[in-house]
C-alpha cells in the first residue's frame, strides 16, 4: 500500500461573512481578500508540512495546481516540488508525485515534460507524473479553454510529452493546438523510458477507458465519500476487466481526506470547525463555475448524476451547508477518530475501493500549523506503518518509479549529496 501526503496549501483566513457576501471561492473572488503577510506564512508552514511528511516516511509527497481560488494556493505545483527535490533526493525511497500538473493549460506543453524531466534527475528518478485534464473553474473560467477542446489538447499535450521523453531524435510536432519545428528536450528524464504517468479524475468515463486501454493507473479526485466512490471505482474496474486486464490494486488511487486525534471525541475537538470552513467557506462554488457545459461529455455526465450529484446537490463542490460531524464522517467523506478508528475506515475504504494508492489530505480548511503537525505525525507513525502490507502479498506494484520498490540503492548517493 502507498501513502502519498498531499496538501491543497488553503488560504485560512477568508472572513467569517464570506460565503454571505461573495460569489463564489474560485474564478470572482476578490484578490484585495488576500493578505500578504498572512500568504507568506502559509506558504513557509505548508513547506514545512512537506519536509515534516518526508521525514516520517510517507511513500511519496504529492502536488496539484489551482488557479484564481482561496481553495488551494499552489498555483505552480512543479515550483512547489522543486523545494522538496533535494529532501526528497535524500531519502531512501521517497517520491515526488506531481498529481495535478494540468497539461491543457501549457502553451507549449513542451514545458511540461522539460521542468519534470529536471526534477527527475534532480531527485534520481523519483517522479510520478500526474496529468490531469483539470478543473472547469481553472481550465474553462480562469485560463479560458473553451469546454469542449479541454480533452483534445489533453491527449495531444499527453501525446507531445511522451513523444519528447522518449524520441532521441530531433522532430517536428504539428498539432492542432501546438506547432514546433523543432523538438529536441534537454535534459532527458532520468527514468526509462520516462517517469511514470498517472491520471486523476472526477470520474469522466474517457478517463476510465485511456486508462485501461494504455494501463495507467486512475486516481480519482472526490470528497464524495468512499462509499458514493465505489460506484465510480467500480466502473473504472468493469473497464479494465471487458478489456482482460487485471485487477491489480495499485492500477488505482483516491483521493481522502484522514484527521487523526487521540480518540474519536478529541478527533472533533481539534478538527471539527477547520472542516467546516472547508466545507462551507472553500467549497463556495456555483454550479455555473463547477461545470461549464460542455465540460464533460453525455455519457460522463450520466454516470455520475446518480451518486456523486445525489450527495452534493449540484456538484462535488458544492457548498455544505447542513454541516454534521457525525453524518459527515459515517459517510466517509472524511475518515476521523483515534488511530485504531481511522485504521480500521482505511481499511475498510482500501478494499473496497480496490485501491494502492491513497492521498492523505492532513492539513484542511482553516487548521492551524500545530494541528497540522499533530495531524502528519500521528498518520505517520500510528496509522500508516499497519496498513503498509495490505496488498504486499497478492499484487506487484505498479506505476511507480524503480526506487519505490527499493530495487534501486540510492541510499549512499543520497548521503554523499549532502
Amino acid at each position: 500500500m502507498k501513502f502519498i501526503y498531499v496538501n491543497i496549501m488553503p488560504y485560512r483566513d477568508l472572513p467569517e461573512d464570506f460565503v454571505q457576501n461573495h460569489e463564489s471561492v474560485w474564478v470572482t473572488i476578490p484578490s484585495e481578500l488576500y493578505d500578504a503577510e498572512k500568504g507568506h506564512l502559509m506558504f513557509n508552514e505548508y513547506v514545512d508540512q512537506y519536509e515534516i511528511a518526508v521525514d516520517a516516511g510517507f511513500d511519496a509527497v504529492g502536488f496539484n495546481e489551482h488557479h484564481g481560488n482561496a481553495y488551494g494556493l499552489d498555483n505552480s505545483l512543479n515550483i512547489m516540488a522543486a523545494m522538496l527535490a533535494r529532501k526528497v533526493r535524500q531519502t531512501e525511497k521517497t517520491c515526488i508525485v506531481l498529481i495535478g500538473d494540468s497539461i491543457a493549460l501549457y502553451n507549449p506543453p513542451i514545458r511540461v515534460a522539460e521542468e519534470l524531466a529536471m526534477l527527475d534527475n534532480i531527485t534520481g528518478g523519483r517522479v510520478v507524473a500526474g496529468f490531469p485534464a483539470g478543473t472547469s473553474m481553472d481550465t474553462n473560467y480562469v485560463y479560458g479553454i473553451p469546454p469542449a477542446e479541454l480533452r483534445p489538447r489533453f491527449y495531444e499535450a499527453l501525446d507531445l510529452i511522451k513523444q519528447a521523453w522518449t524520441r532521441s531524435e530531433v522532430f517536428p510536432f504539428n498539432g492542432k493546438y501546438t506547432q514546433l519545428k523543432h523538438v529536441n528536450l534537454w535534459p532527458r528524464p532520468y527514468q526509462k523510458p520516462h517517469p511514470p504517468i498517472w491520471l486523476p479524475g472526477s470520474g469522466s468515463v474517457e478517463t476510465w477507458d485511456y486508462c485501461a486501454k494504455n494501463d495507467l493507473p486512475y486516481y480519482y479526485l472526490s470528497y464524495s465519500g468512499y462509499a458514493t466512490a465505489k460506484k465510480f471505482m467500480d466502473g473504472f474496474w468493469e473497464h479494465r476487466q471487458k478489456l482482460g486486464k487485471d485487477l491489480n490494486p495499485y492500477w488505482a488511487g483516491f483521493n481522502q481526506v484522514i484527521l487523526v486525534s487521540e480518540t474519536d471525541e478529541r478527533a472533533q475537538q481539534d478538527y471539527e470547525e477547520h472542516l467546516r470552513y472547508m466545507l462551507r467557506t472553500l467549497m463556495h462554488i456555483p454550479a455555473k463555475y463547477a461545470e461549464a457545459p460542455g465540460y464533460r461529455t453525455a455519457r460522463s455526465v450520466a454516470e455520475s448524476l446518480v451518486s456523486q450529484f445525489a450527495l452534493h446537490g449540484k456538484s462535488r463542490y458544492s457548498t455544505k451547508t447542513d454541516f454534521d460531524w457525525k453524518q459527515i464522517v459515517e459517510a466517509g467523506n472524511v475518515i476521523a477518530g483515534s488511530p485504531a478508528t481511522v485504521r480500521d475506515r482505511l481499511r475498510e475504504m482500501i478494499k473496497s475501493l480496490r485501491v494502492g494508492n491513497i492521498t492523505a489530505h492532513l492539513n484542511i480548511g482553516s487548521m492551524p500549523h500545530h494541528l497540522a503537525v499533530k495531524n502528519i505525525e500521528l498518520f505517520s507513525k500510528e496509522v500508516m506503518p499497519y496498513l503498509h502490507d495490505i496488498w504486499d502479498d497478492q499484487w506487484p506494484v505498479v506505476g511507480w518509479p524503480e526506487v519505490a520498490n527499493n530495487r534501486l540503492n540510492h541510499a549512499g548517493l543520497a548521503q554523499n549529496s549532502v
